[in-house]
């Protein structure tokens, strides 16, 4: 019997939920400590996830997660920078 490939799932850093990797935006701290939407899903570094619901975006800033995520000071330029890349209007 052929087994049923697995589909990675990880879990938003902004509502919890268990969501499937592909559906999922990545958030990465490279090993300079720059911090930067991953849309390849690929580069190395510490990755956080959050959904692509926009209030997941907001909420990232406003309770400024990525801080815990990452357990370092992340500038609200960052944070910025990844609403400007979510949304589009930057």
């Amino acid at each position: 019997m052929a087994k049923a490939k697995s589909v990675p799932v990880r879990m938003c850093i902004a509502c919890r939920e268990m969501i499937p990797k592909k559906e999922m935006l990545r958030v990465v701290k490279n090993a300079e400590g720059k911090i930067f939407l991953d849309f390849s899903g690929k580069a190395p570094g510490r990755g956080a996830y959050i959904c692509n619901k926009p209030e997941c975006v907001k909420k990232l800033g406003k309770q400024r997660l990525l801080n815990k995520a990452f357990s370092a000071e992340v500038p609200r330029e960052v944070y910025e920078r990844l609403e400007e890349e979510f949304f589009g209007n930057g």
